[in-house]
């Protein structure tokens, strides 16, 4: 039991590394992040972009009959003919990758149970108001695009935000702090201006009051 439970956790942070350096383009995964990035777009502005009548089903069955089609032909003809059979290779699903897809979503269903839990009992309220603004944003969203659209965009900037903040850093950085000082200043000259005008009102209320 020990060593599965280790497996699993060994699993577990080798597919978050993974997910790390695809997300960040590092690592040599940045083909891997170009090709999802690609297909995602591609994707969309197949099905949504166009005004196409495919969906992913429709489009998933052709491929594969075309597909499926094409190499059975292949291989009958390659055997009557005295020639190679197409190159595909034995497809099979390791044990260990069962098992560290099985343990990285056990993880993130534990993760959102537990904090489904503690706000429920009201344990942590920082918790609750991220969820809150998180859900309130995601219904807002909801509301200007449809399901799928929110899906595809949420994958696109989650390829590419990252990495874009990772490489102008410094940039964002010294930007964010400029914009939050310029904030900061001006808060202080609304609450400066708002104190006037609260201090001239009460004192132009307490000369109605003293008047006959």
């Amino acid at each position: 039991m020990e060593d599965q439970a280790g497996a699993g956790v060994s699993g577990t942070s080798l597919v978050g590394e993974f997910a790390r350096d695809v997300v960040l383009w590092r690592r040599g995964q940045a083909d891997v992040s170009a090709c999802l990035l690609a297909g995602t777009v591609s994707s969309w502005l197949l099905f949504f972009g166009t005004g196409s009548s495919y969906t992913l089903l429709s489009l998933t069955s052709s491929v594969l009959l075309l597909l499926l089609t094409v190499l059975f032909l292949w291989a009958k003809a390659a055997r009557l003919l005295n020639r190679p059979e197409p190159p595909i290779p034995e497809m099979r699903v390791s044990q260990q990758v069962v098992d560290q897809v099985a343990a990285l979503l056990h993880s993130g269903l534990n993760t959102v149970f537990s904090a489904f839990h503690d706000i429920a009992l009201g344990r942590d309220s920082v918790l609750f108001c991220q969820v809150f603004l998180s859900l309130w944003i995601i219904s807002i969203l909801g509301s200007l695009a449809d399901f799928p659209t929110v899906c595809y965009a949420c994958i696109v900037a989650v390829l590419t935000i990252p990495a874009l903040y990772q490489k102008y850093q410094e940039c964002v950085d010294r930007y964010t702090r400029f914009a939050y000082l310029n904030l900061h200043m001006y808060e202080m000259v609304y609450e400066r201006f708002s104190m006037k005008c609260f201090v001239r009102v009460r004192d132009w209320g307490i000369e109605l009051l003293k008047d006959p």
